[in-house]
């Protein structure tokens, strides 16, 4: 029979529902129980494609001696990270306090009023090479319960002091300065893997925020060796297992130091931050081959994480039926040399295995017993100007030759039990992508990028808003929930800012300004920063205030940035003092600055010089496009543009940026008003000298 978390939105909660465990979804009903049976609460935290959050689903939850243990000792909770990642925040801080480390699943004990006694990540069934197995944990605890409840409650109360310490107790620090670039950039040098790239060994993590201060840092400080770590990173990225070879897009990380072996899951958020380190990076070294890493993300986006209802799904799972059918990870995705014979034939077959260094013996370790299963990871162990040179052939044809192996491939896999897909749309993933489509539009002058990402931020705007104008965080099959939190806010307020550069449609501007100020009045902090979370959430232990980048930018870097542009947009000053208070509202930032990438970002922005530049003109018209497209193709990351078209009466755009309204067109023609740290150049109709002026 199906448990309580049958009538869940979330798919990972819905993954559980036919465990014999007598699951609840996290709320108050579930605490509540729990003090009517004076039992504690066991909480096991994960998400959809984590692919050890399956094994101990099948190991445990799955078995009927663990779920009946676990039923008679706790009132037993799951909950999806993804839908509620400030409660998840709040438990693995007690988690890495305790252990040091993280990870889902997350396991924590909890009393009936949520203070955690006991945090781990993955148990196994029975104990294990010093791990603490279920059938060992269950009866022990319940023991502990009935006979030292006192010592567990103080536990409890030490361990949630320490999580709320871990929150409140910040330094302040000073406004960034250009020497705490120079700091970043520094420490960044120093964990670089100079042999495989990307920072630090295994796992190795696409951290694109860092290489988006990078490019950065190598534009002010014209520093060759910056830009270099960012291209050898990208290349050995989409080179290496870490890239899906036949269907594109990225993997959620890489197990070893050299990129090979990635953990399988495909994330939304690893796809919209590639792609904006793609794009950024094309244009600032000039090299088409960047442009085609972009694009390519941005077609498996389209074509597998495309909702009809116009966001983006969440992500697809690591796990999936092999050919036995049993659930396995990367099943979908790897392929013996006796399958790609098949499928290709023996001549083609003889050039895919030197390109895809296939060997008979696979090279795809299983990760818990390190053994070869015999299937083959594609991946170019040789940069391909290398690989065209051994095979006497350009490059270009070396590309074609792959494409053309790479299609019966693509239709071959499309055969096999695709992996779960993660079809919730999550506000601020999708703020993310929306911003990736939107830059690769101007980069590129795709307008079809524009109209997709418009088309997410409109569907987001009109659906995933609360009564009174907020935001919810979740949507899935006509369903909307969650309170919004700060990264929804932040991360689609990006999103819009890019969207009204790329379709300069000014509602786009407007609302990333209504969305900003509230985000200032529901989460600021008058002591600096932003909070996770709103005030009185009786839910929450602490309040999370976090400032170091995960595996994405954090939430109040991402505002800060947003504060300084919106600034330059429309010369609301006080958008930019208060967005300085975030960049000093703790001291770690400038101490730590490689942990702290995006604020680096959002530092050298502040730091200048900016450009602000007005194209005015008939929207649509030649000379206007014309200037919007040189505009685009530049690398310019410290520009904000604002489209000045006519309308009747004053400007549209003069609304939300009184100053534009005396900016027109001269003689007729498209004509560019370019700004430098407050103070204007000449206005021109040239579109190269447009482009000296912002070079």
């Amino acid at each position: 029979m199906p448990n309580r978390l049958a009538q869940s939105s979330s798919p990972y909660l819905l993954q559980h529902a036919d465990n014999p465990v007598d699951w609840r979804p996290w709320g108050d009903e579930a605490f509540e129980e729990a003090r009517r049976l004076d039992r504690p609460v066991f909480l096991s935290i994960g998400y959809a494609t984590c692919h050890w959050c399956h094994v101990m689903a099948h190991e445990s939850f799955e078995d009927e001696e663990v779920a009946r243990l676990m039923n008679d000792a706790f009132v037993n909770v799951k909950m999806d990270r993804e839908e509620h990642p400030d409660v998840d925040a709040v438990y693995m801080a007690a988690c890495q306090a305790v252990t040091g480390h993280g990870g889902w699943p997350l396991t924590v004990l909890l009393t009936p009023d949520r203070q955690p006694f006991f945090v781990a990540t993955y148990l196994p069934k029975e104990s294990r090479s010093g791990r603490l197995g279920m059938l060992d944990l269950v009866p022990r605890v319940q023991q502990l319960w009935a006979e030292e409840r006192e010592g567990l409650h103080r536990s409890a109360e030490d361990l949630t002091g320490a999580v709320r310490g871990l929150f409140a107790e910040r330094a302040a620090g000073q406004a960034l300065t250009p020497e705490v670039l120079d700091r970043a950039f520094t420490q960044l040098r120093a964990r670089f893997d100079a042999e495989f790239g990307g920072f630090g060994g295994a796992p190795k993590f696409p951290t694109a925020h860092v290489l988006l201060f990078l490019l950065r840092y190598w534009k002010r400080a014209g520093e060759g060796q910056a830009l270099g770590m960012v291209e050898k990173t990208l290349r050995a990225m989409r080179r290496g297992g870490l890239w899906d070879h036949v269907g594109y897009g990225f993997h959620r990380y890489s197990t070893d130091q050299r990129w090979l072996l990635p953990h399988f899951e495909k994330m939304l958020y690893d796809q919209a931050m590639a792609t904006l380190a793609a794009v950024e990076t094309a244009r600032a070294s000039g090299d088409a081959w960047y442009r085609t890493i972009a694009e390519q993300t941005l077609t498996y986006v389209e074509r597998d994480l495309s909702a009809p209802e116009g966001g983006f799904f969440s992500a697809e799972d690591a796990d999936s039926l092999n050919r036995e059918g049993h659930m396995e990870e990367g099943a979908f995705y790897v392929w013996t040399e006796d399958e790609l014979s098949e499928i290709l034939g023996p001549d083609d077959f003889r050039f895919a295995r030197a390109i895809w260094a296939t060997v008979p013996e696979g090279n795809f370790l299983e990760e818990a017993t390190r053994r070869l299963t015999g299937a083959n990871i594609l991946h170019h162990p040789e940069p391909l100007p290398d690989l065209a040179v051994r095979m006497g052939m350009g490059e270009g044809a070396l590309r074609d030759r792959i494409e053309a192996l790479r299609q019966p491939l693509f239709i071959a896999r499309s055969a096999r039990p695709r992996p779960l897909l993660d079809d919730k749309v999550l506000t601020d993933w999708n703020g993310l992508m929306i911003a990736a489509f939107s830059r690769a539009a101007r980069a590129f002058g795709n307008p079809d990028y524009a109209a997709r990402a418009a088309r997410a931020a409109d569907f987001l705007l009109q659906t995933m808003r609360t009564p009174d104008g907020g935001l919810y965080h979740r949507y899935r099959n006509g369903e909307t929930g969650l309170p919004g939190l700060l990264d929804d806010y932040a991360f689609l307020v990006w999103g819009l800012i890019e969207v009204y550069q790329a379709a300069f449609d000014e509602r786009h501007l407007a609302e990333a300004l209504a969305l900003h100020d509230q985000m200032r009045e529901r989460f600021g902090d008058p002591a600096g920063g932003y909070f996770t979370s709103e005030a009185g959430r009786a839910d929450l232990i602490a309040r999370p205030k976090e400032f170091y980048d995960g595996a994405i930018p954090s939430g109040n870097a991402v505002a800060m940035q947003n504060g300084y542009r919106l600034a330059r947009m429309t010369g609301r000053t006080e958008l930019e003092q208060e967005a300085e208070r975030v960049g000093a509202a703790a001291a770690e930032i400038a101490v730590h600055p490689a942990s702290h990438a995006y604020f680096m970002v959002a530092a050298d922005f502040a730091i200048g010089p900016s450009i602000e530049v007005v194209i005015a003109g008939e929207r649509g018209a030649e000379d206007t496009t014309t200037m919007l497209d040189r505009l685009g193709r530049v690398y310019t990351p410290n520009a904000v543009t604002l489209l000045r078209a006519p309308g009747e009466g004053p400007a549209p755009i003069a609304a939300l940026a009184p100053f534009t309204e005396a900016q027109t067109a001269r003689g007729g023609q498209a004509t560019a008003y370019v700004c430098q740290n407050q103070a204007c150049q000449q206005p021109t109709t040239d579109p190269n000298e447009l482009v000296r002026q912002v070079s």
